[in-house]
């Protein structure tokens, strides 16, 4: 029996040849930004003009966040550490989840599941946040600890805006940042991952690579902090929030 083979539709190899979705590596090299490759690796096609620059205005948005941001705060520590820069950058990785860097997974799962009702989105909104409030849960993608308007958002819909890139879902984003303010009293903006969710799904990207998108913007940024602690702090150095309070049992004897 012949050993059964692994399948793959994403790249073939064979001696002195590589094609990725079909296209020779060595054109993609010349006519492909990498934003644009990015697209045709996971999507497995070439991307229009709009979606291009989408796509790069995306893996742009997330580069980096400074020195505080969880991964950040992790790949540091792992190089303050004495490890390489590898370990340091996938450790940078592990910590990015559904509290940091998941909201534009968990955004675009909610959004892509209401956006097949057969209704208008200002409706759908509207149901969506009473059954979030009815529910006690939060809708990811809005809101930030920051910023009160993210400019992130507002750059990327202008770029949509002004390549005539609309969709069902973009719109429904919007439409649920009105209603979450009428319905809570207070303004949650729609922050850079939510408009990205909203993007990425009227590009027709599954919701399961949400996270996909936040590492790939931000591994350059994990790779900068990681360098930056190697070369310029001492090792073991205090990293992340210092001062803290001790509240369990008291002194006691086995």
């Amino acid at each position: 029996m012949p050993e059964e083979l692994w399948k793959t539709a994403i790249t073939n190899v064979e001696p002195g040849k590589i094609r990725v979705r079909g296209y020779n590596i060595t054109d993609i090299m010349e006519k492909l930004s990498y934003a644009e490759t990015v697209y045709l690796i996971l999507k497995g096609e070439l991307p229009s003009k709009a979606e291009a620059e989408l796509m790069n205005a995306i893996l742009v948005s997330s580069i980096d966040h400074s020195a505080t941001p969880p991964s950040v705060l992790g790949a540091r520590t792992v190089i303050s550490g004495g490890n390489s820069l590898n370990a340091a950058v996938a450790g940078g990785v592990l910590v990015i989840g559904d509290t940091h860097g998941g909201a534009i997974e968990n955004s675009a799962r909610i959004m892509q599941q209401w956006a097949k009702k057969d209704d208008d989105v200002n409706n759908i909104a509207e149901e969506l946040v009473t059954w979030l409030k009815e529910n006690k849960k939060r809708m990811p993608g809005f809101g930030h600890r920051l910023h009160k308007v993210d400019p992130r958002t507002a750059k990327l819909f202008e770029i949509a805006q002004r390549n005539g890139y609309k969709g069902k879902h973009i719109d429904l984003c919007k439409a649920i940042e009105k209603t979450l303010e009428q319905k809570l009293g207070k303004k949650l903006p729609i922050n850079v991952d939510g408009a990205i969710a909203a993007v990425i799904s009227d590009m027709g990207f599954d919701w399961r690579l949400g996270k996909a998108f936040f590492i790939i913007s931000r591994v350059p940024g994990l790779v900068a902090h990681a360098y930056e602690e190697m070369t310029r702090e001492k090792p073991m150095r205090k990293l992340g929030p210092l001062p803290f309070t001790y509240d369990g049992p008291p002194d006691r004897e086995i």
